[in-house]
């Protein structure tokens, strides 16, 4: 921390330069074993998702929507946990817990882009199964390639400006004394509660353009499934519906993850943020990213037929 004269009274405050990670349960013992839990779940979420990218990419006949989609997914999932668990890991291993003001506020920009490209994404993915069974006689001609990487490209757009926005209301705020952070690392939340300096406007931005990033994806995915159930539940046949609904069944346990964790963290206002609140986001940022891979890997067969030529050709 530094210290620096005030303009009004010529006296000294106390300014935030780093913030202290408290880690989740900040008892050194528990400390230990979470870190050793964090570093195989991240192990397991880069290679796991690696290999369905790979798997995707050498199998012709994975070069669909619905791959892509998912190949993408993939690699934000990578990058989330990139975001938050390494800085975790290196703090433990050196014996320190802080992070620069700078490192945070850069956290702060990729957590929230990476976060909000997953729901893009998830919703993108709704989309796709709405064609593909509602309209399966136009779905090529509907997703075309030059519409799928059009859809990525303006979701990873919309995502940046959002996170940049945040970002940018974060450093217009002031941090005093307390410096220390509840949590592995700089969640929006916590880091808000810790200003000495009125956070309406963050909260407000919160409410009203995160509302409508976190809102517009998710009634996308609703009314895509809404279209897809009605439509299913048309189908003469117990096995059609069956056969219908496989295919969406990975989709929707990522969805009621990610979506059900987003719900419980940040539709509140930030001065109510709670422990259970950081458990809720260990789930989005950790478990999914980490469940992704065995979801739609254990329950498709094409993914399982690419990654097992993929490791007989290796």
């Amino acid at each position: 921390m530094t210290i620096l004269p005030t303009d009004m009274d010529g006296k000294n405050q106390t300014m935030v330069t780093e913030f202290l990670l408290l880690g989740l349960s900040g008892k050194s013992q528990q400390e230990e074993v979470l870190c050793g839990l964090f570093l195989g779940m991240y192990l397991v979420t880069i290679i796991g998702n690696l290999l369905i990218i790979l798997a995707i990419s050498c199998d012709p006949h994975l070069h669909t929507p619905m791959y892509f989609f998912l190949a993408n997914l993939s690699t934000v999932d990578i990058c989330i946990s990139s975001v938050t668990i390494p800085k975790m890991l290196v703090n433990h291993i050196v014996g320190s817990k802080s992070i620069s003001y700078r490192e945070c506020m850069s956290q702060i920009y990729f957590f929230i882009t990476f976060s909000n490209m997953d729901g893009f994404l998830l919703s993108v993915m709704a989309y796709d199964r709405y064609v593909a069974i509602c309209c399966p006689l136009h779905y090529t001609l509907i997703m075309r390639p030059k519409l799928c990487v059009l859809l990525v490209a303006v979701s990873w757009l919309i995502t940046n400006l959002h996170a940049l926005l945040h970002t940018l209301l974060m450093t217009q705020l002031t941090f005093c004394s307390n410096n220390a952070v509840h949590h592995f690392f700089c969640d929006p939340y916590p880091i808000l509660k810790l200003s000495c300096s009125d956070t309406f406007i963050n909260d407000l931005m919160v409410f009203t353009v995160g509302g409508l990033i976190f809102m517009t994806p998710f009634t996308c995915i609703i009314v895509s499934y809404a279209f897809i159930f009605s439509n299913v539940l048309k189908l003469p046949s117990a096995q059609g519906i069956r056969k219908a609904l496989s295919t969406c069944g990975s989709h929707l346990t990522v969805v009621s993850l990610f979506y059900g964790a987003i719900l419980g963290v940040y539709m509140h206002p930030s001065s109510s943020y709670s422990v259970q609140d950081t458990v809720a986001t260990v789930i989005f940022t950790v478990v999914t990213p980490l469940g992704n891979p065995f979801i739609y890997s254990l329950r498709n067969r094409d993914i399982k037929g690419a990654l097992r030529k993929l490791i007989l050709r290796s």
